[in-house]
């Protein structure tokens, strides 16, 4: 591919390379970089990318992209933002793979994954679409699943991703949208077809530092779309109301000037109903995963539904053969009378969700084993454990993904917002052997929610990954009890 070529709607500040120079791939990692390659100096958190080009250089790359002019001689392209910069490179030389599919992105603090996962369900039931997803369970084109290590992949690897989706058929594509990813610009040069908006919670203020600064990270996803589907009951829809370019279309459960409402809503143990309500038609909604944030899936899935041409009765009947997802309330076999669940309810207005959806429907104990990940936002720690002594009947506090920091302490921040007697909490540092404790130790119609896991087969400690399945450690120890 020639230089200018790639440099379509890229903004050059001063360059020496030859427009007309052959480029043979995109690398912006110097270890990775090979002959004839473009070389994007990203300026990273840990690293600068500057640093690398003479590593790249020797490696044989024909040209630099920079924010600043190189200390060695070589062509070079200096640009103000080097990860926008990858970003549109990146799309033009797969050439634009999006383009050629309907493009769905869901942000927002939760519920993005299920979300996504019954809108593909919809979409495949409804359109007879082959749909690729792009989330934190992993990525999937049709029915090829694809490990992923996070929700919304590099931009090059991402367009990557959606030229193997094309050439494979996909006619649409389904993915989670993270703050990150927006404020990274991972996904620059994308044109959403639909743009959905979940809601906001506290969460990642370690990277955006206040909920303001997260709400308008989120809010970039309406600049970028058609059609925006906003949950008109969150707080914070305003934000993404404010600045948006494109067409709106509100739902709620609460508020009936919304262009979708929720009436009539049943919750049970098995699920929720309601009737939906537009101006002009109203459908009965029936959802096999329980609690009222299962009634506002609905609707976002409804929405987006809506505003890619399938009717609201056509909506309704995909959502009922719809079924759940791995690691959101899924439910663990057991050897007796109590149930547990798995799912990944990591923050707290999450874990405040899935707790209070639970106690709407158990007979027995409510009992809530979880954790808070190390190296991130610490002042959710203590607002968790309120939540869960709050709404629980038994807390154990235990490990999740420690990462550099000490378990222990992030234990410690916890318990200092648990306000209850100590009969009511136990503390067991090691996840595995707080599972298994709480299994030994329960009652009669107990119902155990495993926390902050969910679809995760791992714990990372340190810098490394460890495998940990929570559904292999219930099955394995409940064997072993079995041969006592």
């Amino acid at each position: 591919m020639k230089l200018k070529d790639l440099l379509k709607d890229i903004d050059i500040i001063e360059m020496t390379a030859s427009m007309d120079a052959e480029i043979s791939g995109i690398s912006y990692d110097s270890r990775k970089t090979k002959s004839g390659d473009a070389f994007v100096a990203i300026v990273g958190f840990e690293s600068d990318g500057h640093n690398y080009i003479p590593s790249a250089a020797e490696k044989g790359a024909a040209v630099v992209f920079c924010e600043r002019k190189p200390q060695l001689d070589i062509p070079y392209v200096m640009v103000e933002n080097c990860r926008y910069a990858l970003a549109i490179a990146s799309r033009n030389y797969f050439g634009n793979p999006a383009s050629d599919m309907t493009v769905i992105g869901i942000t927002g603090t939760n519920g993005k994954t299920t979300t996504t996962y019954l809108l593909k369900h919809l979409l495949e039931a409804k359109l007879d679409a082959k749909v690729g997803l792009v989330g934190t369970n992993g990525n999937m084109i049709g029915d090829e699943f694809i490990h992923t290590e996070r929700t919304t992949p590099e931009s090059y690897e991402l367009q990557q991703l959606f030229r193997e989706m094309a050439d494979s058929g996909c006619t649409h594509v389904v993915m989670e949208v993270s703050s990150h990813s927006l404020v990274l610009n991972r996904v620059a040069g994308i044109e959403f077809a639909v743009g959905a908006f979940t809601n906001l919670t506290q969460d990642h203020l370690d990277f955006h530092h206040t909920m303001e600064e997260y709400a308008k990270a989120k809010a970039k996803l309406f600049g970028m779309c058609k059609v925006g589907c906003i949950n008109a009951d969150d707080e914070w829809h305003g934000v993404m109301c404010e600045n948006a370019s494109c067409k709106l279309f509100t739902y709620s459960a609460e508020n009936n000037a919304a262009s979708l409402v929720a009436k009539d809503i049943r919750l049970s143990a098995s699920g929720v109903k309601f009737c939906a309500v537009t101006e002009n038609e109203l459908a009965h909604i029936k959802l096999a995963i329980p609690g009222k944030f299962s009634v506002y899936n609905a609707l976002g899935v409804i929405s987006i539904g809506i505003a890619l041409g399938v009717s609201l009765s056509e909506c309704a009947d995909a959502i009922a053969s719809a079924r759940g997802v791995k690691g959101r309330m899924e439910v663990v076999p057991t050897d007796g009378d109590y149930t547990i669940l798995i799912d990944y309810a990591h923050t707290p207005d999450a874990l405040e969700n899935a707790l209070k959806a639970l106690r709407s429907s158990e007979r027995g104990r409510l009992v809530v084993l979880f954790g808070c990940g190390g190296d991130r936002d610490r002042t959710k720690r203590p607002i968790m454990g309120a939540i869960a002594a709050d709404n629980a009947d038994f807390v154990i506090v235990t490990s999740d993904n420690p990462r550099t920091e000490d378990p222990q302490e992030i234990i410690n921040e916890i318990v200092s917002g648990i306000k209850v007697k100590k009969n009511r909490y136990k503390v067991i540092c090691d996840r595995v052997e707080a599972i298994k404790w709480a299994i030994d130790n329960h009652m009669p119609d107990d119902v155990i929610l495993l926390a902050g896991k969910g679809h995760e087969d791992y714990q990372v400690v340190g810098h490394e990954k460890h495998h940990m399945d929570e559904r292999e450690i219930v099955a394995e120890h409940i064997e072993k009890r079995k041969n006592r």
